[in-house]
C-alpha cells in the first residue's frame, strides 16, 4: 500500500511541473491558447494559467469539498478562462499544494467521503482514497496537457 509521503510526493512532482512549465512560458505566453494555422483557437485548448486555475479547483473541490466536507467555493467555468501572472499562477500552485497537503494528511483513504459525489461518480469514488486517485489522476492528465501547450506555443514563438 502507498504510504501519504508517497502519495504526496507524485503529487508535488506533479505540481512542480505545472510551475516549470508556468516559468518556462512567461508572462509573454502563460495565457496563450493553442491556435490553428489559421490563428484560430485549437479546440477544447486552455491556456497554462487555466489549466493552473483548473487543476487548483480540482483539487480543492474533490480533496477538502468532497472528502473533508469543506467548502470551497468553485466556479469550474471559470477556470477555464482564468487568466493572469506568472507570480499569481505560482502563488495558486502553492497554495493547491499546501492544501493538499493538509487535506491528504487528514483523510482515511478506507472511509467514505464526508461530501460524498451523486450521481454515476457515486460508486466510482465510495472512498476517500479512491477520491486521492482521482486528484493524482487529474494532475497527470492536466500536466500532459500543459506540457503539449507549451510545447507548442513555445515552437511557434
Amino acid at each position: 500500500m502507498i504510504t501519504i509521503d508517497e502519495y504526496l510526493a507524485f503529487c508535488d512532482a506533479a505540481i512542480d511541473g505545472y510551475a516549470g512549465c508556468v516559468s518556462s512560458l512567461g508572462e509573454a505566453h502563460l495565457n496563450e491558447v493553442v491556435t490553428l494555422s489559421d490563428g484560430s483557437p485549437l479546440p477544447g485548448s486552455n491556456s497554462a494559467f487555466a489549466l493552473v486555475a483548473h487543476i487548483v479547483g480540482v483539487m480543492g473541490r474533490w480533496g477538502r469539498t468532497v472528502n473533508r466536507g469543506i467548502v470551497v467555493p468553485r466556479d469550474r467555468d471559470a477556470e477555464f478562462t482564468a487568466t493572469g501572472t506568472v507570480d499569481q499562477a505560482l502563488a495558486l500552485l502553492d497554495l493547491g499544494r499546501a492544501r493538499l497537503h493538509e487535506d491528504v494528511r487528514a483523510c482515511d483513504p478506507a472511509a467514505a467521503p464526508v461530501n460524498p459525489p451523486t450521481g454515476r461518480d457515486r460508486t466510482a469514488y465510495a472512498t476517500q482514497g479512491a477520491i486521492l486517485l482521482h486528484v493524482y489522476e487529474e494532475l497527470a492528465q492536466h500536466l500532459g496537457q500543459l506540457e503539449v501547450t507549451r510545447d507548442v506555443i513555445l515552437a511557434r514563438a
